[in-house]
């Protein structure tokens, strides 16, 4: 068969004559023949493999320039490439899909034709942290007040300072009224505060770009816990006896599992289990993941930094909590488990049970 002109090219590919003279530019499906007279385009049959992988992969959303690198690779290291892109898609899309349900949660409370008649609810919470049985020093932080929860995990030269400045730059939180109809905005601004917090400690540092810390926080509205989380650190939800963990690893390997690179077992003991994607921090990608929970009475929440749940089962940790009546007899046996298993890392818990006024 001999070349196939533009249209008869663009006819088999399903890829338009603009689209082909559009990746001709950028270089990215170069025809095997300009004539030098009329300027047509002519295509070798060969390359109509190439021309429909580009036109699935556009399909899929994937930007030219990472086109461009997968047809350079094998079908192996095309594939994983490809298996890595979906992961990142389905990953923003949760984030946004997050975010939606947190505006369609909100906003219905707003609307009294929806709003269900609940009792009143409070929460009883305590906070412990510890420096651990291996490090020199504690780099967390934990916090509990009767509407803000949170725990913060430094690192770096400034870590310790880094998440004192973050937890701190939301104590305000607890006197300040939340506007109707605004607790996104107040979550998003908490967390600038926190950020600008942060990078004011690190430029007092001897190594300000390795400082930085992660930050998981809740703000108990009365009836709802709004959550922000950045890094590593967790938030598990016990109800009806069952433990949820209902925050996402910002971590290198957690992407590696959602990619479908690691399993479970695998990140688990991984080197570098603990590189964070996003942080609080110089340079770090400082985008949070909001929730809004709704609480029903019965429900303990917990939250903690990775030097609990990196060495304590969950099913312990599930135990715990269900079995444990007073939020700080909670944290004190949680951390206790943490030191009984090596204490390599400092750890924080905060318990909040969820409980009808003045019970």
């Amino acid at each position: 068969m001999g070349l196939l002109t533009i249209g008869a090219f663009a006819k088999a590919s399903r890829l338009s004559p603009k689209a082909l003279r559009l990746y001709d530019e950028l270089g990215l499906l170069t025809p095997a023949r300009v004539d030098p007279v009329t300027g047509y385009r002519l295509y070798a049959p060969e390359q109509l493999d190439q021309a429909r992988l580009v036109a699935w992969l556009r399909r899929l959303g994937m930007p030219l320039a990472r086109i461009q690198h997968v047809r350079t690779l094998e079908a192996g290291p095309a594939a994983r490439e490809i298996r890595a892109f979906w992961a990142q898609v389905e990953a923003d899309t949760a984030a946004r899909r997050d975010l939606a349900t947190f505006l369609i949660h909100h906003l219905s409370r707003e609307d009294p034709t929806m709003c269900p008649t609940a009792m009143p609810l409070e929460i009883r919470y305590a906070a412990l942290s510890d420096t651990g049985l291996v490090r020199e020093s504690n780099q967390d932080a934990a916090y509990a007040g009767s509407r803000l929860l949170a725990v913060a995990d430094g690192c770096g030269s400034g870590g310790a300072p880094a998440s004192a400045a973050a937890i701190d730059a939301l104590k305000h939180l607890e006197t300040d009224g939340v506007p109707a109809g605004n607790l996104l905005d107040l979550l998003e601004d908490a967390v600038g505060q926190a950020e600008r917090a942060v990078h004011g400690v690190a430029g007092t540092s001897s190594s300000s770009e390795d400082t930085g810390t992660t930050l998981t926080a809740m703000l108990w509205t009365g009836s709802q816990l709004a959550l922000v989380h950045i890094g590593d650190s967790r938030v598990y939800l016990l109800r009806d006896g069952e433990l949820f963990q209902i925050t996402h690893d910002h971590t290198m390997v957690q992407s590696m599992v959602d990619e479908g690179r690691l399993s479970p077992e695998e990140a688990a003991s991984h080197p570098q289990r603990s590189l964070l994607v996003r942080a609080l921090g110089h340079g770090a990608d400082a985008t949070p993941e909001l929730r809004l929970h709704d609480a029903q009475r019965g429900d303990r929440y917990l939250l903690c930094s990775d030097g609990l749940s990196t060495v304590v089962p969950t099913e312990e940790i599930r135990r715990v909590l269900f079995e444990t009546d007073e939020p700080e007899r909670a944290v004190r046996e949680l951390i206790v488990l943490a030191n009984a298993s090596g204490g390599p890392d400092n750890v924080s818990c905060v318990v909040a049970h969820v409980m009808e006024s003045g019970q």
